[in-house]
């Protein structure tokens, strides 16, 4: 790898742990927001290195829907094994069973936005008052307007219009009872940065994000993995095809690409070429031109 990209990638390193030390010094109750993709697992890595030789000193949280892939709750459970953390699961399931929220039906039915109550629930049961996660501007529009330090009012809702500046990093943490942040570490990062700092740091990942035949369905020109939670519309059939995700979410709505990308350099060479957005496969994305912004507003990662 030549000297200017590692030169890069250790600034955003820095950055990165600069602002992870923050939170832990700026919030009494921090946790780290892990959904087993690619980027919330850069982000605990980044954690282990803030900290090390000591343990990372606050919790992960993972907001299962009960629709995820299985090999990512696997991966999930053996690195929070390995690196010894504390792990708090908020389950849609149970939010659903309370009445909180109310199951969606139909073939497009998904659970993506029943976890917001989820979410919010569990951060305000555990007291947490910063939450980080591994958003990055670069993948949507509306978390292009997030700052690092995202202010959450007691409702847990975004305001994009009244967020605070944030000059010669500088982050203001303070807030009313009630209130907490939502924080982006990685903000600055790009898809390719990502991709970079794994092959980089040799950071283990997720089968899904390597080339792996699959059954698949074709919907709406999006390729999702069949699946026990998806119902098969009349004129949809299975398909065996070869194909990797470049984001993780709910196996109903997250979208593959054809792929025969099974390294991570051909993963480099495949992003550089692409024109395709990162979240160009997702189907939550696509109910509604503000779909993202508006998840975010009522509490969203």
């Amino acid at each position: 790898m030549v000297n200017y990209i590692i030169d890069h990638l250790k600034e955003l390193e820095s950055e990165a742990i600069f602002v992870i030390r923050e939170i832990a010094s700026q919030f009494e109750n921090p946790a780290l927001l892990f959904s087993g993709g690619k980027d919330s697992i850069i982000l605990t890595h980044l954690a282990k290195k803030a900290f090390y030789p000591a343990k990372i000193p606050f919790p992960l949280i993972h907001i299962d829907t009960g629709h995820n892939f299985p090999e990512t709750i696997k991966f999930r459970d053996d690195l929070v094994n390995g690196l010894g953390v504390n792990l708090i699961v908020g389950l849609v399931q149970e939010s659903i069973d309370k009445g909180l929220v109310k199951e969606e039906t139909g073939v497009d039915a998904s659970r993506n936005s029943l976890q917001i109550a989820t979410l919010l629930e569990t951060l305000e049961v555990n007291k947490i008052d910063g939450a980080m996660g591994g958003a990055r501007r670069d993948e949507e529009k509306a978390r292009a307007k997030e700052r690092f330090f995202s202010h959450r009012d007691e409702f847990g809702q975004w305001d994009p219009k009244n967020q605070r500046p944030e000059l010669w990093n500088l982050f203001n943490g303070r807030k009313n009872y009630g209130e907490h942040f939502r924080i982006f570490p990685i903000s600055n990062w790009t898809e390719m940065d990502v991709w970079e700092y794994i092959k980089l740091e040799k950071i283990e990942l997720p089968s899904l994000y390597f080339s792996h035949q699959r059954e698949c369905i074709i919907r709406d020109n999006i390729i999702l993995a069949n699946s026990n939670f998806i119902q098969l519309k009349d004129n949809e059939e299975v398909k065996k095809l070869t194909v990797r995700f470049r984001t993780c979410g709910d196996m109903p709505i997250t979208g593959a690409v054809e792929s025969k990308a099974n390294n991570i350099d051909d993963i480099i060479k495949e992003v550089a070429t692409t024109r395709t957005t990162e979240r160009g496969g997702r189907a939550d994305d696509k109910r509604a031109e503000t779909a993202m912004e508006d998840r975010k507003k009522q509490g969203y990662f």
